[in-house]
């Protein structure tokens, strides 16, 4: 029997996410660093998906909102952000993913992007996911460091009551101590019962928020075992932060995977949906 999955597929631009079908990917850099940055990595990952044969959406942000410090880099801005992001979609061929943190941005982005992500922190908020859901694109709720898996259905039930089911689950490990993420494996058969397919960020759930004196650390090294035990356990897709060069990033850097790694996490992760009898 292969892995479980209760939810039909997500229609994402052209492609269909979960259901059954192959492992997809969620992947780009943090933040988006500028329009030939952009363009340049969402070939690289298109090209590594598509030799792969899975789906994948190009994900980065125009602004990050929720930073451990003032001085902390966000991004661009929604404007400019956006209009990124329409150009790697056009010239790339591949639908694009960014997070919005007000029903003002939700309505914004989904003018131009495929999937509208709500970030972990605002999982709760009732008129974001509202917002979200308005546009009639995918939405993609991160599950907050806080809830319990059962506890994200109250998030789905409010995208699910503006009439838009194209939802995404995403895990990114819940607060232990402060500071430390552990992912709790057992939830992913909860979250999957409720019919959306659940996707495991195996980025942000190597973070250590107090990890320094003024950014959130984190420890790369760890994201493979987190990509194995997710996929064995089930889940539909993967989230994963990558940069060329990691250690150079503005945002998030010591736990995004550095792209000439992510092949072979990839290449781990179908082998082990393959001998689940999964796509």
């Amino acid at each position: 029997m292969g892995p479980q999955t209760d939810a039909r597929p997500v229609p994402v631009g052209s492609l269909a996410l979960g259901g059954g079908g192959p492992l997809f990917l969620l992947a780009g850099p943090c933040v988006i660093e500028g329009r030939a940055f952009a363009l340049e990595t969402a070939k690289r990952l298109a090209d590594l998906a598509g030799e792969r044969r899975i789906p994948f959406v190009y994900k980065s942000s125009y602004d990050k909102a929720n930073r451990s410090s003032i001085e902390s880099v966000r991004g661009p801005g929604i404007e400019e952000g956006l209009d990124i992001l329409a150009e790697v979609r056009a010239k790339v061929g591949v639908p694009v993913l960014t997070d919005v943190h007000t029903e003002d941005e939700a309505k914004r982005a989904g003018e131009i992007v495929d999937v509208v992500q709500i970030p972990a922190f605002l999982c709760r908020q009732t008129d974001l996911l509202l917002a979200a859901a308005a546009t009639g694109k995918a939405v993609n709720i991160k599950k907050g460091q806080f809830l319990a898996p059962e506890g994200i259905r109250h998030a789905t039930k409010k995208v699910a009551s503006a009439g838009n089911e194209k939802i995404l689950l995403t895990e990114r490990g819940t607060t232990f101590g402060f500071d430390r993420l552990v992912v709790d494996f057992t939830g992913f058969p909860v979250m999957k019962a409720l019919g959306y397919p659940v996707v495991m960020d195996a980025t942000h759930a190597v973070q250590r928020p107090a990890g320094t004196a003024d950014r959130t650390g984190g420890d790369r090294a760890l994201v493979p075992t987190l990509v194995r035990a997710a996929v064995a356990a089930g889940c539909d897709g993967l989230f994963l932060e990558t940069h060329p060069d990691p250690d150079r990033a503005p945002s998030d850097g010591a736990n995004m995977v550095r792209l000439g790694d992510l092949g072979a996490i990839l290449d781990e992760a179908i082998a082990i949906r393959r001998a689940l009898g999964g796509g």
